[in-house]
C-alpha cells in the first residue's frame, strides 16, 4: 500500500511537470500579443523548453548513481516550483526565454528519476504502471488549453502563479510520501553511468531513432496546432478546443498502449505505431472541414500518445537493473535533443512563407524513409 501511495503522489508530480512543458503551446498567441513578437521567437521559447528538458537527464543519469531516485524526483519539484514563480514575473522575452529553460530543466531531471523509479516500485506490470504515469501526464496536456482560455480573461501570469503553489504542496506530498515507503533496492547496482551507455548503445540508438524522428515532427505540430488550424480557415475558438482533442485522445492511448507493450513484441509493436503516426499526419495535411479535421486530430492524439508508453516500456523493460537508469538517461537525453527543434524550425519557416502543410509534407518523406530503414532491419534481425 505504501508504494501505490507513493505512485499517486508521483503521478500528481508528473502532471504538473508535464502541464509546465505543454502549457506554452495554447500560450504562443498570447505571448506573440503582449511581447509583440512573430512566430520565429516564440518558436525558439518553446524549443528552449524542450532543449531544457533533455539538458539535464545526461546530467541526472550520473547523479542516480551517487543518490536515491526520489532524493532527485525531489530536487526536481523543488526546481519546478521556483521556476514557475520566475516565469510569473517575466516582463521581457529573455526572461520568457530563462523561464521556458527552468521549467524544462524541472521536467527532464523528473522523468530520468521517475520513470527508473516507478518500473522498480512495480517490476512485474512495467507496461501497465508506465501507461498510468503517462495518462495522469496526459491530464495536464488535456486541461491545459481550457485553463489557458480561462486564466487570460484575467491575466496569463495566473497560470504560472498555481503552477508553482500545486508543485510545492506535491512535493512536500513525495517527501512524506516517500520516508514510510519500503523503496527498492534494484537501482544500487547501478553505479557505471558510461559503462552502461557502452554496454547497451544498440538499444538506446535504437530508441533515439524511432522517437527522436517522430518527436520532431511532432513537436512542431502541436506547438502550432492552434495556429496550423487557423491557417485552415477555422474560428479561434474551434481551433484552440482541438488542442484540447488532440491531447484528450492521449488520455486513453497511455492505458491502452501501456498494457499492449505488456503483451506484444516491443520492437513491431512500435513500428506500427510509427506507421500510424505518418499516415494520420499525412491525412492531416490532406484535409480542411471541420468534422474531418475533428476525426484525424482525435486519431492523431491517440496514436502519438500511444507510441510514447510503448517505448518507455521497451527501454525499461529490457535494460537490466545494473544499466537501467544510466542507459535510460543517455536514451532519453539524446532522444529529446533530437525532437527539440521541431518548433523552433517551423516556426521560422512558417515566418519565411512556407505553408504548414508544405511543411509537415517535407517532415513525413523524411520520417517515412526511417520508417522504411528501421523496418527493414528489424525484418533482418537487426534491431535490439
Amino acid at each position: 500500500m505504501s508504494r501505490v501511495r507513493l505512485f499517486g503522489t508521483l503521478c500528481g508530480l508528473v502532471f504538473l511537470v508535464n502541464f509546465a512543458r505543454i502549457i506554452f503551446a495554447p500560450l504562443v498567441g498570447e505571448f506573440m500579443d503582449v511581447f509583440s513578437v512573430r512566430e520565429g521567437t516564440i518558436g525558439l521559447v518553446v524549443t528552449l523548453t524542450w532543449v531544457g528538458s533533455a539538458s539535464p537527464r545526461l546530467p541526472t543519469g550520473y547523479l542516480l548513481t551517487k543518490v536515491p531516485r526520489h532524493y532527485v524526483v525531489l530536487g526536481a519539484g523543488t526546481v519546478l516550483t521556483a521556476a514557475s514563480f520566475f516565469i510569473a514575473t517575466a516582463a521581457t522575452v529573455p526572461a520568457l526565454m530563462a523561464g521556458a529553460f527552468t521549467m524544462g530543466l524541472a521536467s527532464g531531471a523528473y522523468f530520468v528519476s521517475a520513470n527508473p523509479l516507478i518500473s522498480e516500485l512495480f517490476p512485474e506490470r512495467v507496461g501497465r504502471v508506465i501507461g498510468v504515469h503517462g495518462m495522469a501526464s496526459q491530464f495536464a496536456a488535456v486541461l491545459a488549453a481550457p485553463i489557458v482560455s480561462v486564466a487570460v480573461v484575467y491575466d496569463w501570469r495566473l497560470v504560472f502563479y498555481g503552477t508553482g503553489i500545486a508543485a510545492a504542496t506535491i512535493t512536500l506530498l513525495i517527501f512524506l510520501a516517500a520516508r514510510r515507503t519500503d523503496l527498492p533496492d534494484a537501482g544500487t547496482k547501478d553505479r557505471d553511468f558510461f559503462g552502461a551507455a557502452r554496454r547497451e548503445w544498440r538499444i538506446i540508438v535504437t530508441g533515439v531513432v524511432m522517437l527522436g524522428t517522430v518527436g520532431f515532427v511532432w513537436q512542431g505540430m502541436f506547438n502550432f496546432y492552434e495556429q496550423y488550424m487557423l491557417a485552415k480557415g477555422l474560428p479561434e475558438s474551434v481551433a484552440r478546443n482541438l488542442l484540447t482533442v488532440l491531447f484528450a485522445a492521449g488520455v486513453p492511448a497511455f492505458l491502452v498502449s501501456g498494457r499492449l507493450a505488456d503483451r506484444l513484441p516491443h520492437v513491431p509493436y512500435i513500428l506500427g505505431v510509427i506507421a500510424a503516426f505518418l499516415v494520420s499526419v499525412f491525412a492531416l495535411t490532406m484535409t480542411s472541414g471541420l468534422f474531418v479535421v475533428i476525426a484525424v486530430s482525435a486519431v492523431l492524439g491517440f496514436v502519438i500518445h500511444s507510441l510514447f508508453p510503448a517505448m518507455d516500456t521497451y527501454l525499461l523493460d529490457t535494460l537490466p537493473d545494473a544499466s537501467r537508469a544510466s542507459a535510460y538517461a543517455f536514451y532519453s537525453a539524446s532522444m529529446m535533443l533530437a525532437q527539440a527543434g521541431g518548433a523552433s524550425v517551423v516556426g521560422a519557416l512558417v515566418e519565411r512563407g512556407f505553408t504548414y502543410d508544405a511543411v509537415f509534407g517535407v517532415f513525413l518523406s523524411g520520417l517515412l524513409v526511417v520508417v522504411i530503414v528501421l523496418a527493414a532491419l528489424e525484418s533482418a534481425g537487426r534491431l535490439p
